[in-house]
């Protein structure tokens, strides 16, 4: 990997650590989210302005993963209503991979190497750890049931987009249509759960939805540029230094409490987690 794609590369990390920090600096978790949505749709709009409409066969994936992204910014938005950035994201962000491995070796028969059932087991204590370090600081005991949510869907998600994309034969297209169901699906949602009132924003409000969801296009756009310039794998693993980053966010920026647990817990699952995309 060129020190260039290395910089991108965590670059983009930063940016993935940057967007979820916006959403919970917002007064209104759903509020942002929404916004953020939003904002994503209108990406996808220009993305697949002057793209063929996918084929039929498509269609069933993305309306399913749409309807699954809706769920992960539900609960993500939640989370971020009921804890730390330094809590929820890394639980949100370790736990995903963890159980689209233990998917893919349980129900689809995958064969893995005895590195990522080590990673695996770093993961678990490692979310074990930032999960307990909540409890015994006596903060909120929703945020990590919401944060695996998360965890839960992002695994679901991205089950589903990478057959998606294959069958698409055209990822681009299948990202820009995705965008812009994830809006379809999640504004009415939220709408429902929360009242009309989550659509009245200042200003302020929206120009750091709008700044978050151009952060989150542009990390994964980095990241899908940077896997046609080093070994995927590589990539993958390097881009999950987004944990440390919103660590560090938390603990700087926000005041969040850092003690020894969560320390040595973020360092769990970031291992982990490289170790599980070797």
């Amino acid at each position: 990997m060129s020190p260039f794609v290395l910089l991108a590369v965590l670059g983009a990390a930063l940016l993935h650590a940057g967007w979820n920090a916006l959403i919970k600096t917002g007064a209104s978790k759903q509020t942002s989210m929404l916004i953020l949505t939003l904002g994503h749709a209108a990406i996808g709009a220009l993305v697949v302005a002057t793209r063929p409409v996918p084929a039929l066969e498509v269609w069933p994936w993305l309306i399913g993963s749409g309807a699954i992204h809706m769920a992960y910014q539900l609960f993500l938005a939640y989370a971020y209503e009921q804890g730390d950035l330094s809590r929820v994201y890394p639980i949100a962000r370790g736990a995903a991979p963890m159980m689209v491995t233990l998917v893919g070796v349980f129900l689809l028969a995958d064969v893995v190497t005895p590195v990522e059932f080590a990673g695996i087991f770093v993961l678990g204590l490692g979310i074990i750890a930032m999960s307990l370090g909540a409890l015994v600081q006596g903060e909120s005991r929703r945020l990590v049931p919401y944060a695996l949510g998360s965890a839960v869907a992002t695994a679901g998600y991205s089950l589903v987009d990478g057959t998606g994309a294959r069958i698409s034969g055209d990822p681009a297209t299948y990202v820009g249509w995705l965008l812009i169901l994830s809006a379809v699906f999640y504004t009415p949602v939220v709408i429902g759960l929360k009242g009309s009132h989550i659509l009245r924003a200042d200003g302020r409000t929206w120009g750091m939805g709008l700044v978050a969801a151009a952060a989150s296009y542009a990390a994964y756009a980095v990241v899908v540029w940077a896997m046609t310039q080093a070994p995927i794998a590589l990539v993958t693993a390097l881009r999950e230094t987004s944990i440390l980053f919103a660590v560090l966010i938390g603990w700087l920026a926000f005041g969040d409490r850092m003690d020894r647990t969560k320390a040595v817990a973020a360092g769990l699952i970031v291992s982990g987690v490289i170790l599980t995309r070797l």
